[in-house]
This record gives structure tokens, sequence and C-alpha cells, in this order.
């Protein structure tokens, strides 16, 4: 039975699947399994990874469903006592499983381990700003206080291990959430367990996807499909717990923005931004939220504006 298995969904990402299986294949670590599951690929995705010979990849077919469902099947096939994801898109440093598979030793007995990452957009990679102190190598953190410093995920679905009944004990990933599926997992587990983290970068989040590829390009989600409007199952924890508090309220103000630029389900912002203490948050967002629709809207697009003839600039 290996010792560490990794979750891999996969929905049309042909021109991206190979590079990540390849990754999990060059692993230093050799006790693993790969369990890839094509959710529904209509791009020869799934064909490709059966092309990868190598007896420790198991794939598994299956109608659309969507990416929990996927990692959710692929966690219940799981033969190993951990669980590792990774996105078809994406990739590994050549240690990251053997880095892992150390820290789980030296940090027994938690619910869930990250690392470090890059993010590489425009081919460049730099290192994720995730919060914890400067100095900080590895060790239990609170999850909360350091997502909400910089809101740079310190947990993602390409960077973490758990053990599996950790995963099975809190529902696995929820369906139907198109994003921030991960986060309200995490969230949940952080809530029970400690969380042991590791400050160094062993995972590549790749943000040059094209965006025929993307299953999340588009940013006007309908609100069943959105991470902030399920924030419900958080609300006895958050009153008592300030540093959860200040996450989501955080969280809530930053992620509506695009509901709040186009005026979608106003009703349904102005509830969930009615449940902030906007002392947790940026000053700013008080004129973002507070201000009539009218005023917010040109300055918005002005703001859009201006931050495309920077990126030109510096594409140059």
């Amino acid at each position: 039975m290996s010792h560490i298995s990794v979750i891999m969904p996969l929905y049309n990402k042909a021109p991206y699947v190979r590079k990540a299986v390849e990754s999990v294949v060059g692993q230093t670590y050799d006790d693993w399994e790969l369990v890839v599951v094509d959710d529904g690929s209509t791009d020869g995705s799934g064909d490709i990874v059966e092309g990868i010979a190598d007896s420790r990849i198991r794939l598994i077919r299956q109608e659309n469903s969507g990416v929990s469902a996927a990692r959710n099947n692929g966690v219940a096939a799981a033969e190993a006592q951990y669980v590792t994801f990774l996105d078809a898109d994406d990739w590994w440093e050549p240690t990251f499983l053997e880095e892992m598979a150390g820290l789980i030793e030296r940090h027994p007995g938690a619910g869930i381990y990250g690392t470090g990452y890059w993010i590489v957009k425009n081919v460049r990679k730099r290192l994720a700003p995730i919060g914890v102190d400067e100095g900080f190598t590895e060790g239990g953190i609170n999850y909360c206080r350091v997502y909400a410093k910089t809101l740079c995920m310190p947990l993602t679905s390409i960077s973490v291990a758990m053990p599996k009944s950790v995963f099975v004990a809190n529902g696995g990933f929820p369906a139907g959430i198109k994003l921030g599926e991960d986060f309200l997992l995490w969230a949940r587990v952080s809530l029970k367990h400690k969380v042991v983290f590791l400050n160094k970068p062993l995972s590549n989040y790749n943000q040059d996807v094209d965006v025929t590829y993307r299953g999340t390009h588009n940013k006007r989600y309908d609100p069943s499909t959105f991470m902030t409007f399920h924030f419900a199952q958080f609300a006895e924890e958050e009153k008592k717990n300030h540093d959860l508090k200040v996450l989501l309220d955080r969280i809530r103000a930053y992620s509506l923005m695009n509901f709040r630029k186009y005026n979608l389900y106003p009703d349904k912002v102005r509830m969930e931004m009615g449940k902030v203490d906007f002392g947790n948050i940026a000053p700013i967002y008080r004129f973002y939220y507070k201000a009539p629709y009218w005023v917010v809207k040109p300055y918005l697009a002005t703001i859009q504006i201006l931050s495309s003839i920077k990126q030109k600039i510096k594409g140059r």
C-alpha cells in the first residue's frame, strides 16, 4: 500500500496534464500512488494519462460532475493513509512528496500539512506572499491569522497533505462550489485540528493557463456556487473566534468586489456585507460598499483602466 495517495482531478487539460503527471513520476520519494479522475474530458486528456507508463498511476473516468466530486471520488479510491492533491495544470518541485513525508513524520497528529508555493505568471515565478512571521521555517500555524495577514492562501489544493480519515470526517470538498471549495474544507479542518506548515516553495501554481482551459475563468458566479455565500456554516464559530471573524470579513470584502463592480445580486451582497465589522478591513472598502452604486461604478472602471495600462507597460 502506498504511503501517500496523490489525487488529480482532470477536465480538458490536454496541453498541461503530461507535465503535471510527470512532476509526480519524477518525485525523489517513490512510495506513492497517483489517482487521476477524468471528469468527462472531451479533449483526450485521459488518453494522455493512459499513455504514461507507470504502474503507480490509476485512471478513473466519470461523467462530468465538477472538481469537488472528482477529488472526493479520488480520495474514496485512494489506498494510502495520507492524501495530497495536484491540479492537472500545475506541477510539483521534485522533492515535494519527500519534504511532505518528512513534515508528517516530524509533526505527527496534525489535521493538515501545507508548504509554500510558487506563483507562475508570464513564465516568471514569484514566491507566494504567505503571511507567516519572518524567519519562520516550519511548525504549527494559526491558519486564520496567517491567511488574514496577506490574503494569500497558506493552504491550496496543490500544496497540502492530510490524513484520509480527517478528509472523510470533514465531508470532503463541498459539491457544486466552483470557487473556494478548498477554502471551505481547509477552514473546517483548521477549526478542529492542528495545521502544520513548511515555509518552503515546493509546488507551482500556474496562472499562465489559457482561459480556454480554465474551468473558472468567468468570475461572474452564481451565489450558489461561490464560497463567500456559504459562510453561514461558520456563523457560531465566527462569534467567538476573533481570528476567524477577521479572516471571513476580509475575504467577504475582497471576494465580493466583482459582484459590486457589476451590481450583481445586490441584495445578497448587501446581506453578506452586513455581517462585516468594517474595523477588520481596509477603509476603502467602506466606500466600495457604502457609497451609492452610481458613484462606485465609474471609480472602479477607472481603476480597471489604469491597472490594464500598468500591466501593458510591465509586459513591454
